[in-house]
């Protein structure tokens, strides 16, 4: 299926990018609110993988044919069932997904455990408990291949906390606690956690905060593996997020995001990091912010904002960034979109080097999540149906009526 798209510099030339198809996903259709969440393409295996709450499964297709192989069970799904009506998303999944470079693991954040998917064997092969029997999901992470350790956050906790699991016992060597800086485990909690990315120059985790009494609408902490390294399978450390002393690794580094309410992240060039932000105050501009993550110093403050998972593709020097809440005038919609605030979603691309908005392609409804692979130069969006759920002004009649799989070609 090809298909023209509006917004920015978009066109349907051969020097542009285009919609190529839209992959049917099993139990989606017309109608169907389609829960989902993170991708993320194995260039070795040349597969496409992304999460699925309503199948309550992670989802496997054929990243050069564009074709379904299978789906991978396993999974907790939606809290109200396959249907996913009014679920709660901090007690649905799959959530976060997390190729591990150099084995076949692949780690999964699911309801009170990150599940570990053997990809030879396409089965869930070993699951690590995180929170106990509290319902409450670990959600996205990332992966430090310098010391081989997973970090995985779990933003619906009371206080919230990451845990950080050595891949190779595929036991949990530390967890942090984020509370407000130096008030110990009973200080007030963050207001959540979001995407995280590791930085192998500082040897760092860099995470998403929700909010801080400091920054009620986001900050961007930094984690020194040197500090869970403290931890060891068999003595795994607790420890909360700190003053800039006094704690192993430090200085930790807490660097404000004003007005974001952030959610997606990645390391870009040089020392740039993209933030997304998806800004819950309606009225105000929808923005991705790109930091120096050496000190914090904004360097770019782009109108492009509104989504979820934002990639950066060293290949082509660009950030691609699923934007489900973009508007019609860059403004955001508030906590959701409705028929009285609509969203029209888009897939936004911004080139690295000049710190710009390149293009704004019509995705889908609730496209919140993108993977790019380089090999084949193309970007793989899930999308619910056009109607469900609501307060999507441009998906009847759009690119993915029923929902699917939405595959950019560049």
């Amino acid at each position: 299926m090809a298909a023209c798209n509006g917004g920015g510099s978009n066109g349907n030339s051969s020097s542009n990018p285009f919609l190529s198809t839209v992959i049917p996903v099993p139990n989606v259709t017309a109608g169907t609110n389609f829960s989902f969440d993170i991708s993320a393409v194995d260039t070795a295996t040349h597969r496409y993988y992304f999460t699925d709450r309503n199948n309550a499964s992670v989802d496997v297709f054929d990243a050069d044919f564009l074709n379904f192989i299978k789906l991978i069970p396993g999974f907790h799904g939606c809290d109200t069932g396959p249907t996913c009506a009014g679920a709660n998303n901090d007690k649905s999944g799959p959530d976060g997904i997390n190729l591990i470079p150099g084995t076949t693991q692949i780690h999964v954040g699911d309801v009170n455990a990150a599940r570990i998917i053997d990809s030879t064997k396409d089965a869930v092969v070993n699951s690590v408990v995180i929170g106990g029997t509290s319902g409450f999901r670990a959600d996205e992470g990332c992966y430090d291949p310098d010391h081989k350790i997973y970090m995985i956050s779990s933003p619906g906790e009371t206080p919230p906390f990451a845990t950080f699991i050595d891949t190779a016992s595929q036991k949990i060597i530390a967890t942090v606690v984020f509370t407000d800086p130096g008030t110990g485990l009973n200080g007030p909690p963050s207001a959540g956690l979001e995407a995280c990315d590791y930085d192998h120059a500082s040897q760092s985790f860099y995470v998403n905060n929700d909010g801080s009494t400091a920054n009620p609408h986001g900050e961007l902490d930094t984690i020194p593996a040197s500090a869970v390294l403290a931890g060891t399978p068999s003595n795994p450390v607790t420890l909360t997020l700190p003053a800039t002393a006094g704690s192993p690794g430090s200085p930790w580094k807490i660097f404000p995001e004003g007005n974001c309410d952030p959610t997606g992240i990645a390391l870009g060039p040089g020392v740039d990091v993209a933030v997304s932000c998806r800004q819950g105050t309606k009225g105000v501009p929808l923005t991705v912010q790109i930091y120096d993550r050496t000190n914090g110093t904004l360097l770019a403050n782009l109108n492009a904002g509104g989504g979820d998972q934002i990639v950066y593709d060293a290949a082509t020097n660009r950030y691609y960034y699923a934007a489900s809440r973009w508007t019609s005038n860059g403004l955001s919609s508030g906590a959701s979109c409705s028929a009285a605030a609509p969203c029209i979603p888009r897939l936004i691309v911004i080139d690295a080097s000049t710190r710009s908005v390149v293009f704004k392609l019509t995705s889908g409804n609730n496209a919140h999540s993108v993977a790019f692979d380089p090999a084949n130069h193309r970007a793989f969006m899930p999308s619910s149906s056009a109607t469900a759920p609501a307060g999507c002004a441009d998906c009847v009649g759009g690119n993915a009526p029923n929902g699917g799989v939405l595959v950019f070609q560049f």
